[in-house]
C-alpha cells in the first residue's frame, strides 16, 4: 500500500500558551501528573547531557514499515517552522529511518528536531547542529531499502506513548514527554506553580534553613542505639 498523508493538524494553542510551557523543564512536567505522556527513557538525547539542545514543538508524525523510510521522506511537506518529526518505526534497531540529508531538510524548513522510535545514522553530523534536537532509541550506519509504504499524520505509539499530531513534544537532557492540548491548557497554572514551589526551596536552603523546614517534613522517630 503506498504511503497515505492525513490533513495537518490544526493548531488549538495560541503562541502565548505555548511561550508558558517553554520554561517548563520535562521533570516538571512528568511530575504534574502519572499519567502525563513521558516517553520510554530508552529513546535518549544524542547529545551527552549539557550539550543537548531543547526540543520544543508541536508533533507532525511519520509511521514507517522498517526499512522503508517512505513516510519520513512525504512527512517533510508538512513540516512548518517551529514542528518536531516524531517517527515511530517500532523500535527497529537495524535500519536508519533519518540522517544527515534527510535531516538537514527537516532543519532547513524550520523543523526543530525529530525523535526517532527506531535507527538514525550520520549522528556526527546531527550531533554538530546547535540548534536542531535529535532523540533516538538506537544508532546503526544500515540505510533504508525503500520509500513506498507507510502513514503520515496518523495517531502513532513512540516509546509506549500515543502520540496525536499536533500533540507539543518536549524534549530536554531528562528525556521527553508528549502533550496533548487538552493537558497543556489545563495544568500550565499547575506547571508554573511547580516552578515557583521549586525556587522556593531552593532559595531556602541557600539562605541556610534545614532540610526539614524546607520541605515541610514531619519529625523523624529517633531510635537510640
Amino acid at each position: 500500500m503506498p504511503v497515505t498523508i492525513h490533513e495537518p493538524a490544526v493548531p488549538t494553542l495560541s503562541e502565548a500558551d505555548l511561550a508558558r510551557w517553554q520554561a517548563v523543564p520535562v521533570a516538571v512536567a512528568v511530575d504534574l501528573a502519572r499519567d502525563a505522556g513521558q516517553i520510554d527513557p530508552a529513546i535518549r538525547p544524542l547529545n551527552p547531557p549539557g550539550r543537548q539542545p531543547r526540543l520544543f514543538g508541536r508533533a507532525v508524525t511519520a509511521r514507517c514499515e522498517p526499512p522503508d523510510f517512505g513516510a519520513v521522506l512525504h512527512a517533510l511537506e508538512l513540516i512548518r517552522p517551529g514542528d518536531v518529526l516524531v517517527i515511530a518505526a517500532g523500535g527497529h534497531a537495524e535500519t536508519a529511518m533519518i540522517g544527515e540529508i534527510v535531516g538537514g531538510e527537516l532543519r532547513r524548513r524550520g523543523g526543530r528536531g525529530f525523535v526517532c522510535d527506531g535507527a538514525v545514522r550520520d549522528v556526527a553530523m546531527l550531533a554538530s547542529w546547535s540548534d536542531f534536537a535529535v532523540f533516538t532509541r538506537a544508532i546503526t550506519p544500515r540505510g533504508p531499502a525503500s520509500a513506498d509504504r507507510g502513514a503520515v499524520n496518523v495517531p502513532v505509539v513512540i516509546g509506549g506513548r500515543l502520540v496525536t499530531p499536533g500533540d507539543l513534544i518536549i524534549g530536554d537532557d531528562d528525556g521527553l514527554i508528549a502533550l496533548t492540548p487538552a493537558f497543556l491548557t489545563s495544568r500550565i497554572g499547575d506547571a508554573e506553580a511547580k516552578l515557583a514551589r521549586e525556587a522556593e526551596w531552593e532559595k531556602k536552603l541557600g539562605a541556610g534553613r534545614s532540610v526539614m523546614e524546607t520541605f515541610g517534613l514531619a519529625a523523624p522517630v529517633v531510635l537510640k542505639a
